[in-house]
């Protein structure tokens, strides 16, 4: 495996708990692929032939519904995986994938990944641990749906930007804000209500950034 790939690796949950020799069996064949904003990954229902690793960048995960609207499912960043299960059973892909920034993935080939599972039962655990984040994340996002306002969905995920616990801070929104409507499960208006509602709790939003007074009351907010 080339050296540039070993932190991406090593943080995956996908394969941060495999040995060495496991891991390079499983990335032979792994190619690098860098893809443009806006550009198409897969499309749902494509034959699901690889799983996808986050090298940089993020990328956009969505459905169609049979209305012809755009389900945002997930947006996901640097070390995440997805595209496993599918993978895995040789079934088509249920969502699209897509390039919201320009990205670049690390692209493991589905059949080496059976071969590897199958003959390496330790591999299971990191398939399992990769399974149970994106659970985890569909369990939040339900209830971060059904719990929380939308000031507090937003006030979230602004909190999730930064590592600082107290004080004030400063974040780079990291992509554009139709897109973090949808991640939320809201309407652009509805977000944009909640940016200004949130300016009463020391939040100032513009075009790329938001300007935090004390991101520990940003937190306690979205958690009340």
């Amino acid at each position: 495996m080339k050296a540039p790939l070993s932190e991406a690796v090593r943080k995956s949950v996908l394969l941060n708990g495999l040995s060495e020799e496991v891991r390079d069996r499983l990335l032979k064949d792994s190619v690098q692929r860098s893809y443009a904003e806006g550009e198409t990954i897969f499309l749902q229902g494509d034959p699901a032939r690889a799983v996808f690793i986050v090298l940089r960048g993020f990328v956009k995960l969505s459905r169609m519904t049979p209305g012809g609207a755009e389900a945002v499912v997930s947006i996901l960043g640097r070390n995440r995986s997805f595209a496993e299960a599918m993978a895995l059973r040789g079934t088509p892909y249920p969502v699209t994938a897509e390039a919201i920034s320009d990205c670049t993935l690390l692209q493991i080939d589905g059949t080496r990944l059976r071969h590897v599972l199958l003959e390496n039962p330790e591999f299971a655990i990191g398939l399992l641990a990769s399974t149970f984040v994106h659970f985890q994340a569909l369990v939040n996002q339900i209830e971060n749906l059904k719990a929380h306002t939308g000031v507090q969905r937003v006030a979230q995920f602004l909190s999730t930007l930064t590592e600082a616990e107290s004080g004030p801070c400063e974040v780079a929104l990291p992509y554009n804000k139709r897109l973090i409507a949808g991640n939320l499960g809201m309407q652009p208006e509805s977000l944009s209500r909640a940016f200004a509602r949130l300016r009463e709790h020391g939040v100032k939003v513009d075009s790329s950034k938001a300007v935090i007074d004390d991101i520990a009351q940003l937190r306690l907010l979205a958690q009340d």
